[in-house]
């Protein structure tokens, strides 16, 4: 017997909602990296017939090696949204080899067999979603619904084609809403299912009882690739505005502020005297951008944007990515221990492209290694020198680069666990730029003397962005 509020069966939903539920298959072809054959300058010198290289003239004097590719293709899934043809899909079912540009073809496969080649109608690939048109008429189509009503606990159905066997049917509930798995960016903002959703699902659709699409099957998280009941949908409430500007053929519109941030995780807070996931830290701003415009400070604690407090499910990013382009948006935050307010005119994000020239918005800096044969002093079991032209020239430091350089590490310290590296470069501690040894030791005897249990470090490796390391000075 179904349990209490239960569908006694799935099997009128279903039948209503799969014939709008399609298979995508793509085909690209792309270079094959061959390997040269160990014999070819053998034999070409007792073989006079032999073109140079060890080229074969065949057919078009094309040589052998030269000019091949393979094909490759994907499958996943999509659902119709119009009776004329609109699909939606994940982006990186279409996306070309290596992130680069699209598939040559696109076949779009409805459940009654029939076969249509898709035209691709526009992509974004920070959602990973896409719109695809097929040419027909009085097709079967689906509705989205109103994720923003949905409830951890509703039943929901997915619908796809894992693994390449055409239509299936899963069945599970909402395990979590909000759901977060990088941490950053305007879609982090999943919803979580124990409904089977396995390779091939991406782009399929998550229908609420009332045949109603809630989510676009995006993720799965699994230690074998394969369902573990942990399977994400983007939400419908932030996947429909982007499809309707595709349909439209506009770039969707997202807020942008020009910052690199850093959450308040339990080695940072102590040392900005925070309770943990209470905000973000600011760790550098792109000149001439929103923020940098507003009078935004590398440094600053970032507490709440229009009045809604930053957390680890409502992050900065998320909450100016969801704020309309040209608003005025207030942004609470700490500067030097006191608490203020910057508005902001929030921007247009630029493409990924952009950002990825404008640099500066990564995560906490790769590493690097810096030799030298100096004296240093010792603090926050540091070794640490002034910084020389040789110094910054071993730790690829750009020539414009000042602070101290860490020269080794104290195995066991707390600067060790929190990953600092020899070869770093101090830039700032407690928001204070530091150009000596001594004044890091006077920094934390100042922050010592005032009962502060960590510090707060500005770190540079090589050329990559500066970052925030908390390091605990209570046992030192």
């Amino acid at each position: 017997m179904a349990p209490r509020g239960a569908p006694m069966s799935f099997a009128d939903l279903s039948a209503r909602l799969q014939p709008a539920v399609v298979n995508i298959s793509t085909k690209q072809r792309v270079p094959v990296r061959t390997q040269s054959d160990p014999f070819e300058e053998f034999f070409r010198r007792f073989d006079p017939t032999q073109p140079p290289g060890g080229q074969s003239p065949g057919p078009g004097g094309q040589g052998q090696g030269q000019g091949r590719t393979r094909e490759t293709g994907s499958l996943g899934s999509g659902f119709i949204i119009s009776a004329d043809g609109y699909v939606v899909t994940n982006n990186h079912l279409i996306q070309g080899a290596g992130g680069q540009g699209t598939v040559d073809t696109v076949t779009v496969t409805l459940p009654d067999r029939r076969e249509f080649t898709a035209r691709i109608v526009g992509r974004d690939a920070t959602s990973d979603l896409a719109v695809l048109k097929i040419d027909g008429r009085n097709l079967p189509f689906v509705q989205w619904g109103d994720s923003a009503r949905a409830r951890v606990g509703d039943w929901v159905l997915a619908i796809g084609n894992p693994y390449g066997l055409g239509g299936t049917v899963t069945a599970g509930i909402i395990s979590a809403l909000h759901r977060g798995i990088t941490g950053v960016g305007a879609y982090d903002r999943y919803i979580q299912t124990d409904a089977s959703i396995n390779m091939g699902n991406s782009g399929g659709p998550m229908f609420d009882l009332n045949g109603n699409v809630i989510g676009v099957n995006s993720a799965l998280i699994s230690p074998t690739g394969a369902s573990v009941g942990i399977g994400l949908a983007i939400p419908a409430e932030l996947a429909k505005p982007v499809i309707d500007s595709l349909m439209r053929g506009q770039r969707p519109q997202r807020g942008y502020l020009g910052v690199g941030l850093q959450p308040l995780d339990e080695s940072l807070a102590p040392s900005l005297g925070l309770p943990k996931d209470t905000g973000e830290i600011v760790r550098s701003v792109v000149p001439d951008g929103p923020a940098a415009r507003a009078g935004l400070q590398q440094g600053d604690v970032i507490l709440r944007v229009g009045g809604k407090a930053v957390s680890p499910e409502e992050t900065v990013s998320y909450l100016i990515a969801n704020t309309p382009v040209g608003s005025r948006v207030p942004l609470d935050i700490i500067r030097g221990g006191r608490r203020q307010t910057v508005t902001v005119t929030v921007g247009q994000r630029p493409t990924e492209e952009q950002l990825a020239q404008i640099g500066g918005g990564g995560a906490t800096p790769p590493g690097g290694t810096a030799p030298g044969t100096v004296t240093p002093q010792r603090a926050l079991g540091l070794g640490l020198a002034a910084l020389t032209p040789e110094l910054a020239r071993a730790a690829n430091l750009p020539a414009d680069a000042r602070g101290v350089i860490v020269t080794a590490v104290e195995p066991g310290s707390d600067a060790a666990e929190e990953g600092l590296q020899r070869g770093d470069l101090i830039v700032s501690i407690n928001n204070t730029p530091v150009r000596a040894p001594s004044d890091v030791v006077a920094a934390v005897e100042t922050a010592r003397r005032a009962g502060r249990s960590s510090v707060l470090l500005l770190v540079r490796r090589g050329n990559g962005p500066e970052g925030f390391f908390g390091i605990d000075i209570s046992g030192r």
